[in-house]
């Protein structure tokens, strides 16, 4: 049985994955050097796990980032952007797609148990890239993909065993108009990490012995400088997505120099969060023995985005390329008694969303509620493309409020989790200014657990106070079924 027939039975429809993208004006022969296009470059830079509370400016996590304090002096900064559905393929199929999991078909990770129910990045869904591919871009695409489902035999590496599978090539014919490909599935081998390159076939993969981000560094400035013309056509505008994977686990393999940073520091010093349990419980022991090099890995992750930073302008392209730094979700890292993500909290929901363009985007905070989904049509209409946006995406586009200030707000913002082959059950909520809501719903008994937080009188989400505000668990009730009667959710069906 070959993979698309595997998938074909194993029944389902296909979505998404991250969202990339970086634009250049058009170039010499010889260099990375911009000769006046107008058409702006995009690069997205977006790690995996980095909750929006690791950045060092916001004072909030007591973690060192100073090319992105810097970067956010010069940026809009967005401290509210979520993750709506905080889960890895989940994201990524947000971002590419613009449309929410129900109609982009990934309703929970790729891998083997998601390839039973045919979750992947559907081939003939129109990705942002699609578009600026088919306007004359030059794309590439580096580091982790995550949207394709491994199918049997599964590739023979070390986060695949004969009977589960995470990592999986993707195929020139669903790359979604990447021309230059240097990614994987998903490979946890941080020092040891492993690329498909834009020629190998599905086993033809090779590793490298060098920290992942520090090694994707060095592929998208070979990409900006691109000597004699190598990775993109030098005539064409770029766009270019470096998808790093840490400050993903196992926590502990990253460089030496990030993780001397904080030897210093004391437990006191970096478990400033009250909702980190006491030292002597299991996740309160598990916080403490995986922070420093958590932040350790988020240092490294800023040091590596300097430096493509510093490519950018050194090869002049730093005026006409837009440039976004966020994450696919957050990490509670034993908040909450909490492993990592895939739940309401703010460490799990929350995201970096940072995006800086020369002369047209003001530096300054803003509280927008900006959602997954939204990305995608908000790029390319200041792109200049608002008239290729698919009409069955979903996001909206929120860019005169990225170029203005001014225009159309949400005022809330979904949050999913479904399990695996379970479209209509899981849970679902919304997160507002003030309030998050969690509704579980279970086949055959309905609605089993309600989940109110104030964040304003309650920051780190400690007390449910769902019995003492129904009004505004019902007010909140009504705001979510509106949302997911937009998105098509069979929730609201399920009994």
């Amino acid at each position: 049985m070959n993979r698309r027939e595997f998938i074909r039975l194993a029944g389902g429809s296909v979505a998404a994955l991250g969202f990339a993208g970086c634009a250049a004006t058009s170039t010499s022969r010889k260099s990375g050097k911009g000769s006046g296009s107008k058409q702006p470059n995009l690069v997205f830079v977006f790690p995996d796990q980095m909750r929006g509370q690791a950045l060092g400016f916001l004072d909030e996590d007591p973690v060192i980032t100073p090319n992105l304090d810097k970067f956010a002096s010069e940026s809009l900064v967005l401290p509210q952007a979520v993750s709506n559905y905080p889960v890895c393929s989940p994201y990524r199929g947000m971002l590419m797609t613009g449309k929410y999991p129900h109609s982009n078909g990934v309703l929970s990770n790729c891998n083997s148990n998601g390839s039973l129910y045919g979750y992947e990045l559907n081939k003939d869904d129109r990705c942002w890239s699609d578009v600026l591919k088919d306007k004359g871009y030059s794309l590439g695409y580096i580091g982790k993909w995550h949207l394709d489902a491994p199918y049997v035999p599964y590739v023979h590496c070390a986060n695949n065993s004969r009977k589960f599978a995470w990592n999986e090539w993707c195929s020139p014919e669903r790359r979604h108009g990447f021309d230059y490909w240097y990614a994987y599935g998903t490979y946890d081998y941080h020092n040891r990490p492993l690329y498909w390159s834009t020629d190998a076939g599905r086993n033809e993969f090779h590793y490298v012995d060098q920290w992942g981000p520090e090694h994707e560094a060095d592929k998208a400035i070979s990409f900006i400088r691109n000597d004699d013309g190598k990775y993109r056509d030098p005539d064409k505008p770029f766009a270019m997505v470096v998808s790093m994977n840490p400050p993903h686990t196992p926590y502990h393999l990253v460089p030496e120099k990030y993780k001397k940073m904080y030897a210093d520091k004391t437990d006191e010093q970096l478990v400033n969060r009250p909702n980190v349990p006491p030292a002597d419980e299991r996740w309160g022991k598990y916080y403490r023995k995986n922070v420093r090099n958590y932040f350790a890995q988020v240092t490294g992750v800023d040091d590596q985005f300097g430096r493509i930073l510093k490519e950018l302008k050194a090869q002049g392209l730093d005026e006409n390329t837009i440039v976004v730094f966020t994450s696919d979700h957050g990490n509670c890292l034993g908040c909450h008694s909490h492993s990592t993500k895939n739940v309401h909290w703010e460490e799990s929901m929350r995201v970096p969303f940072i995006v800086r363009w020369p002369g047209k985007i003001k530096p300054r905070h803003d509280d927008l509620l900006i959602s997954s989904p939204d990305i995608y049509p908000t790029l390319l209409e200041m792109m200049g493309r608002k008239r290729d946006i698919p009409q069955d995406v979903e996001g909206t586009s929120r860019a005169d409020v990225f170029l203005t200030g001014q225009g159309e707000r949400p005022d809330a913002q979904l949050y999913i989790w479904i399990p695996y082959g379970q479209p209509a059950y899981g849970r679902r909520g919304v997160r507002t200014h003030r309030y998050t809501l969690e509704l579980t719903k279970k086949k055959g008994e309905g609605i089993t657990k309600t989940i109110l937080h104030d964040n304003k009188a309650d920051p780190y989400q400690l007390k449910n106070i769902a019995d003492e505000k129904p009004e505004v668990v019902t007010q909140l009730t009504e705001k979510l079924n509106a949302i997911l009667a937009r998105n098509s959710d069979p929730w609201l069906q399920a009994g």
